[in-house]
């Protein structure tokens, strides 16, 4: 007895999509804007520090850019080669993402390195004045992901509301190194003001890795104690065993559930397996469930996970 129960699309989850793009579209035209100021203010002051913030931003764009099209992309319907559509198509661009930082961190430390021994003098005001509109414009990015978005539960939001505070903080490091260079000529703050952002960069960033691998490897998702579950199950009267069961996540809000239930052999099947639906759905938040009845003459091969 197979019973498939699944709303992938359930309410919740469509509107909470619709307003993680919104944010994502706004903290999009915001970077977009600042990076053509500073292009063009660089272009026109012949300003270095201002073109290479500009780079910057056009990496974060990039980054913002391409977990739109994610949420556009999960957004098609499934196909008979693609049966679960294009969920997970937001991991593998917060993956994406993850290890940009990265390198873009790792970039960080690499420069950081050479300025240490022989730290060039930098225009502390100018660099200031740059660090101080890129701040505000990050700010405002991230109040709208946070305001709009689920930067919390959804990791393909989170690996973008991540570029968008690591600019932030390397926008403070900016300020308070130019502090420190214009008021004590302290040169050598510029490199390390910058390794402490780039390794805070890597601490986030070293978070969205791991979460993306564990969601593509099917991990159970973290919310979720698989003991618990099979406890759950097995408190429905009649249930013998639970065995074969996975958990995993589609995409960020969206968990799947699979399981075989031996029950005793006079009990109604149909009744046991809506009992189960029901206690899976309330307890735990999975609406997606695919559970196989099975009474004691059944037999069927060994699974091999």
């Amino acid at each position: 007895m197979h019973h498939h129960h699944g709303h992938t699309h359930d309410h919740d989850h469509g509107s909470q999509r619709e307003q993680n793009k919104k944010g994502l579209l706004i903290a999009l035209l915001i970077t977009t804007g600042i990076m053509f100021l500073e292009f063009f203010g660089g272009w026109i002051t012949n300003s270095l520090a201002l073109l290479s913030d500009s780079g910057h931003m056009l990496s974060d764009a990039a980054s913002l850019a391409l977990s739109l099209a994610a949420f556009w992309f999960a957004s098609r319907p499934p196909s008979p080669r693609k049966s679960y559509g294009f969920y997970r198509f937001e991991i593998l661009a917060a993956l994406f993402n993850g290890i940009t930082l990265f390198v873009i961190a790792g970039f960080i430390i690499w420069e950081a390195a050479h300025r240490f021994f022989n730290p060039p003098e930098v225009a502390g005001t100018s660099m200031m004045l740059i660090a101080v509109v890129g701040l505000a414009a990050n700010l405002v990015s991230a109040w709208f992901l946070t305001k709009k978005g689920d930067v919390e539960g959804n990791v393909n939001l989170r690996s973008a509301y991540l570029h968008v505070l690591g600019d932030a903080l390397g926008s403070v490091g900016a300020i308070v190194a130019g502090l420190l260079m214009v008021f004590f000529s302290w040169y050598v703050a510029d490199p390390v003001i910058s390794v402490v952002v780039a390794l805070l960069i890597l601490r986030s960033a070293w978070g969205v890795i791991s979460h993306s691998v564990h969601i593509l490897m099917e991990g159970t998702p973290v919310t979720i104690d698989q003991e618990e579950v099979k406890e759950t199950l097995r408190e429905i009267p009649g249930v013998r065993d639970v065995h074969d069961l996975h958990i995993w996540t589609i995409t960020s809000g969206l968990d799947s559930l699979s399981c075989h239930l031996l029950i005793e052999d006079q009990l109604d099947g149909q009744e046991v397996l809506q009992q189960a639906i029901r206690k899976i759905e309330e307890r735990f938040k999975i609406r997606h469930t695919t559970i196989q009845v099975e009474k004691t003459d059944l037999e069927h091969p060994e699974t091999e996970v």
